[in-house]
Protein backbone atom coordinates (compact mmCIF):
# COMPACT_ATOMS: atom_id res chain seq x y z
CA UNK A 1 0.00 0.00 0.00
CA UNK A 2 1.33 3.42 -0.92
CA UNK A 3 1.57 6.03 1.81
CA UNK A 4 2.66 8.86 -0.49
CA UNK A 5 3.05 9.70 -4.18
CA UNK A 6 6.02 11.99 -3.43
CA UNK A 7 8.88 9.60 -4.34
CA UNK A 8 7.29 8.59 -7.66
CA UNK A 9 6.38 12.20 -8.50
CA UNK A 10 9.90 13.52 -7.87
CA UNK A 11 11.36 10.72 -10.01
CA UNK A 12 8.85 11.47 -12.79
CA UNK A 13 9.59 15.21 -12.68
CA UNK A 14 13.30 14.50 -13.04
CA UNK A 15 12.64 12.17 -15.98
CA UNK A 16 10.37 14.69 -17.74
CA UNK A 17 12.90 17.51 -17.37
CA UNK A 18 15.83 15.34 -18.48
CA UNK A 19 13.88 14.28 -21.59
CA UNK A 20 12.80 17.81 -22.55
CA UNK A 21 14.49 19.03 -25.76
CA UNK A 22 14.10 22.63 -24.56
CA UNK A 23 16.31 21.82 -21.55
CA UNK A 24 19.12 20.20 -23.54
CA UNK A 25 22.43 21.47 -22.18
CA UNK A 26 20.90 22.36 -18.78
CA UNK A 27 22.18 20.19 -15.91
CA UNK A 28 19.23 18.58 -14.08
CA UNK A 29 20.24 17.77 -10.48
CA UNK A 30 18.39 15.48 -8.05
CA UNK A 31 18.45 17.41 -4.77
CA UNK A 32 21.41 19.48 -3.57
CA UNK A 33 24.86 19.34 -5.07
CA UNK A 34 28.20 20.88 -4.29
CA UNK A 35 28.79 24.10 -6.21
CA UNK A 36 30.29 23.43 -9.61
CA UNK A 37 31.15 26.69 -11.34
CA UNK A 38 31.73 24.94 -14.66
CA UNK A 39 27.99 24.23 -14.98
CA UNK A 40 26.64 27.57 -16.18
CA UNK A 41 22.96 26.57 -16.19
CA UNK A 42 21.25 24.07 -13.89
CA UNK A 43 17.96 23.01 -12.31
CA UNK A 44 17.77 21.38 -8.89
CA UNK A 45 14.69 19.25 -8.15
CA UNK A 46 14.00 18.79 -4.46
CA UNK A 47 16.26 21.63 -3.26
CA UNK A 48 16.32 25.41 -2.89
CA UNK A 49 19.09 27.51 -1.32
CA UNK A 50 18.35 28.25 2.33
CA UNK A 51 15.37 25.87 2.48
CA UNK A 52 15.68 22.60 4.36
CA UNK A 53 12.50 20.99 2.93
CA UNK A 54 12.81 19.15 -0.38
CA UNK A 55 9.03 18.56 -0.46
CA UNK A 56 6.22 19.83 1.77
CA UNK A 57 3.12 17.65 1.94
CA UNK A 58 -0.31 17.36 3.52
CA UNK A 59 -2.74 14.45 3.50
CA UNK A 60 -6.39 14.08 4.45
CA UNK A 61 -9.12 11.48 4.03
CA UNK A 62 -10.87 11.77 0.68
CA UNK A 63 -14.33 10.84 1.96
CA UNK A 64 -16.18 9.00 4.66
CA UNK A 65 -15.16 5.38 4.93
CA UNK A 66 -11.42 6.12 5.04
CA UNK A 67 -10.63 4.24 1.83
CA UNK A 68 -8.57 6.84 -0.03
CA UNK A 69 -6.58 9.90 0.92
CA UNK A 70 -5.91 13.15 -0.88
CA UNK A 71 -2.33 14.34 -0.89
CA UNK A 72 -1.18 17.85 -1.76
CA UNK A 73 2.51 18.57 -1.96
CA UNK A 74 4.99 21.10 -3.25
CA UNK A 75 8.36 20.13 -4.70
CA UNK A 76 11.05 22.74 -4.06
CA UNK A 77 13.13 23.49 -7.17
CA UNK A 78 15.84 25.96 -8.13
CA UNK A 79 17.11 27.14 -11.51
CA UNK A 80 20.35 29.03 -11.91
CA UNK A 81 22.23 30.79 -14.69
CA UNK A 82 25.73 32.18 -14.22
CA UNK A 83 28.45 33.68 -16.38
CA UNK A 84 31.85 35.24 -15.94
CA UNK A 85 30.69 38.67 -17.11
CA UNK A 86 28.60 41.40 -15.44
CA UNK A 87 25.54 40.99 -17.70
CA UNK A 88 22.83 40.65 -15.05
CA UNK A 89 20.04 41.26 -17.58
CA UNK A 90 21.33 38.32 -19.63
CA UNK A 91 21.43 36.01 -16.60
CA UNK A 92 17.96 37.09 -15.49
CA UNK A 93 16.54 36.49 -18.97
CA UNK A 94 18.25 33.08 -19.17
CA UNK A 95 16.99 31.83 -15.78
CA UNK A 96 13.42 32.81 -16.70
CA UNK A 97 13.90 31.05 -20.07
CA UNK A 98 14.97 27.90 -18.18
CA UNK A 99 11.94 28.01 -15.86
CA UNK A 100 9.65 28.68 -18.84
CA UNK A 101 10.99 25.47 -20.38
CA UNK A 102 10.15 23.64 -17.12
CA UNK A 103 6.62 25.01 -17.24
CA UNK A 104 6.29 24.00 -20.89
CA UNK A 105 7.56 20.49 -20.08
CA UNK A 106 4.70 20.15 -17.56
CA UNK A 107 2.04 20.91 -20.19
CA UNK A 108 0.25 18.21 -22.14
CA UNK A 109 1.39 17.81 -25.73
CA UNK A 110 0.83 15.18 -28.41
CA UNK A 111 4.27 13.75 -27.59
CA UNK A 112 3.78 13.95 -23.80
CA UNK A 113 0.06 13.77 -22.94
CA UNK A 114 0.80 12.58 -19.38
CA UNK A 115 3.23 15.41 -18.50
CA UNK A 116 0.74 17.36 -16.33
CA UNK A 117 0.16 14.21 -14.26
CA UNK A 118 3.92 13.58 -13.97
CA UNK A 119 3.45 10.49 -16.11
CA UNK A 120 0.46 9.28 -14.12
CA UNK A 121 1.98 9.62 -10.65
CA UNK A 122 -0.34 12.49 -9.58
CA UNK A 123 -3.72 13.91 -10.59
CA UNK A 124 -2.07 17.17 -11.70
CA UNK A 125 1.12 19.19 -11.30
CA UNK A 126 1.88 22.81 -12.05
CA UNK A 127 4.52 25.44 -11.47
CA UNK A 128 3.02 27.77 -8.84
CA UNK A 129 5.56 30.10 -7.19
CA UNK A 130 8.98 31.64 -7.66
CA UNK A 131 11.55 33.93 -6.03
CA UNK A 132 14.34 35.59 -8.03
CA UNK A 133 17.78 36.19 -6.52
CA UNK A 134 20.71 37.93 -8.19
CA UNK A 135 24.39 38.26 -7.30
CA UNK A 136 27.60 39.69 -8.68
CA UNK A 137 30.60 37.63 -7.58
CA UNK A 138 33.18 36.41 -10.06
CA UNK A 139 30.56 37.23 -12.67
CA UNK A 140 26.80 37.49 -12.66
CA UNK A 141 24.36 34.95 -11.28
CA UNK A 142 20.57 34.81 -11.37
CA UNK A 143 18.68 32.12 -9.49
CA UNK A 144 14.98 31.38 -9.44
CA UNK A 145 13.62 29.26 -6.59
CA UNK A 146 10.31 27.81 -7.78
CA UNK A 147 7.71 25.32 -6.65
CA UNK A 148 5.97 22.52 -8.52
CA UNK A 149 2.67 21.89 -6.72
CA UNK A 150 0.93 18.53 -7.06
CA UNK A 151 -2.35 16.91 -6.10
CA UNK A 152 -2.59 13.13 -5.76
CA UNK A 153 -4.93 10.43 -4.49
CA UNK A 154 -3.56 7.49 -2.52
Amino acid sequence: MQTSRVPAAVDALLAILRASPALEGIRIVDGPEAVNLTDRHRIHVGWQPGDSAAVSLEQSWNAAGARTRDEAFSISCYAESRSGDRDMAGRRAKVFEIVAAVEQALRATNDAPEAPTLNGTVLWAELTAGDLTQAQSEGSLAGLAFTVTCQARI
